[in-house]
């Protein structure tokens, strides 16, 4: 076919076209395209949102959308949710009310210390009742509390980012990230003999530095640009954040009827975009071991990232295993496992804000790092978030890792779990509760089935005590600490009192806050919960 006949059959056929589509208004032929172009962006809107979210909760939204569009239907729930802020704060004042709001013409010097003083006097008193939150022995001002202080004080100016300054700070974190190592299999065959990682501020950041560092490392070898990860319903909210910060879709599966991961559930959600799995050890609510050796072979199956949340068991499992505890396969001895996250600062017993972020490689590692080549200011390259880190944290953390040793973290790792099991068997002698599931570490969760528990939880948060509660199924948990050894009793027989009092008298205490606990947990609009949790946040810091 030559030109002429190409030419010809084109003109052919927009004459065709142009005489059937004479029969149209030309206003109808401009509008179709582009409605049609709109309609199928709104489908496509909608699918997504649909698979993000699930069928129920999208129409849920969009009903609690449309309601709110009422006259006077958002003014009352926005009054409504003020109240319930309200009543998360304790009053109806916000805590923000008599701080300062802008500098002093005169300093107050040194009498800067004593008033400083004056204010942590109105700290709640957290000796032996607080659910982890301190998990030093004894005083503040003696011991290992006074050991690591005098570190971080003598460090307070230094540095890490300045290296060539501070070559000591720079020496610490190595050291520690090393002696860390490990504890986790660097030292086993299997692990590779690379393990490598960094300090962090704490277990938050190094699950974000663990979550970007797989998603830049499947983007660069698999070209993954739309990333998913997948992770049990008990994997820490770090990972919700992580989601949001670094635009991953984030899948939660449901945990198995023992309260670990559902390694199942999480294989039928792998697909060609899937960069990471998470499993926990233990995870935070009920301090339950995931199945890391079966979590490993998946993620080796499918090439693609796992990471170990050992938070919190990252200065215990090691030494529980030692003390003749049946602990199940958790770090770098585990083929598949790519990335670890351990706080020092938890049974490491460092000062708050120090933690580990370990890699398996440093092939992996190098996808953590951030380098600026076209900087005015020069050539600039960071391992962390942070630009500039404390180096007096670092400090800290060396000097408590150095002065426990091997055989200090063992003895303190016998007294925890011992008072953790003690704790444990204490709950299941009381009829009205049940544990959840069976807790492989110090961690001990309990529900009711006759009982509400938030109204237990009151009941103990009126004697001092200050637990954690959780959802699904509701329950409370205590984090034993060396701080509970003493009081392991005491906490009994308060449980034992609490559980008898809420059976004698159900129903909330006045400035309780089961009520919105209860309510929180069967509310539908998880949206509704959200926001709450925002304006609460945004009225207390």
């Amino acid at each position: 076919m030559d030109f002429d006949e190409i030419l010809a059959s084109m003109n052919q056929f927009r004459a065709s076209a142009n005489s059937f589509l004479s029969q149209y208004e030309p206003i109808a032929l401009i509008s179709i395209p582009i409605f049609t172009l709109l309609f199928a962006r709104i489908v496509h809107s909608i699918s997504r949102l649909v698979s993000d979210k699930g069928l129920k909760s999208t129409i849920l939204d969009f009903f609690m959308a449309s309601l709110k569009l009422v006259p006077g239907v958002k003014k009352y729930i926005d009054a409504e949710k003020q109240k319930v802020v309200n009543k998360l704060q304790g009053s109806g004042k916000s805590k923000r009310e008599g701080w300062r709001t802008e500098l002093s013409m005169t300093g107050l010097g040194a009498d800067v210390i004593n008033k400083m003083k004056d204010e942590k006097q109105k700290d709640v008193a957290w000796q032996g009742k607080c659910s982890g939150t301190v998990y030093i022995a004894g005083s503040e001002h003696e011991g290992h509390f006074s050991l690591i202080n005098e570190a971080c004080s003598m460090f307070a100016h230094t540095n890490p980012l300045h290296q060539d300054v501070f070559q000591s700070v720079v020496k610490f974190e190595a050291e520690v990230v090393a002696m860390t190592a490990a504890l986790l299999g660097s030292k086993e065959k299997s692990s590779g003999g690379q393990i490598c990682g960094n300090m962090t501020s704490g277990g938050t950041e190094s699950i974000l530095m663990a979550v970007k560092t797989s998603r830049d490392y499947m983007k660069i070898n698999k070209g993954i640009t739309c990333p998913e990860m997948i992770i049990p319903v008990s994997a820490h909210s770090a990972y919700d954040k992580a989601a949001q910060y670094f635009k991953i879709k984030l899948w939660r599966v449901p945990v198995g009827p023992d309260f670990r991961a559902d390694v199942k559930a999480i294989k039928r959600h792998i697909n060609r975009n899937t960069i990471l799995i998470v499993g926990s050890a233990p995870g935070f609510p009920h301090g339950i071991i995931d199945p890391i050796e079966e979590m490993g072979e998946l993620a080796s199956t499918n090439g693609i990232c796992l990471h170990v949340d050992l938070c919190l068991g990252g200065f215990v499992l090691p030494f529980a295993r030692k003390l003749g505890y049946p602990v199940p396969p958790f770090d770098f001895s585990v083929d598949g496992v790519t990335s670890i996250s351990v706080d020092v600062h938890k049974y490491g017993l460092a000062p708050k804000g120090t933690s580990v972020v370990l890699y398996r490689n440093h092939e992996l590692r190098k996808n953590q790092f951030v380098a600026v080549t076209e900087w005015s200011g020069g050539l600039y390259v960071s391992p962390t978030i942070a630009g500039s880190r404390p180096g007096g944290l670092v400090a800290g953390a060396w000097a408590a890792m150095m002065s426990l040793g091997l055989e200090g973290y063992l003895e303190n790792t016998r007294k925890i779990m011992e008072a953790s099991k003690r704790i444990e068997k204490g709950v299941r002698q009381i009829p009205e509760l049940f544990v959840v599931g069976r807790p492989d570490m110090t961690i001990v969760a309990f529900g009711s089935n006759v009982l509400d528990i938030f109204e237990v939880n009151d009941i103990m948060s009126s004697k001092g005590w200050h637990l954690n509660a959780l959802q699904r199924p509701n329950s409370i948990h205590i984090c034993g600490t060396l701080q509970h050894v003493t009081v392991t009793e005491d906490f009994l027989k308060d449980l034992t009192d609490s559980v008898q009092t809420v059976k004698a008298n159900p129903g909330p205490i006045n400035g309780g806050l089961a009520p919105i606990y209860g309510a929180a947990g069967k509310m539908p609009d998880r949206g509704m919960v959200q926001d709450l949790l925002i304006d609460f946040m945004d009225t207390s810091c």
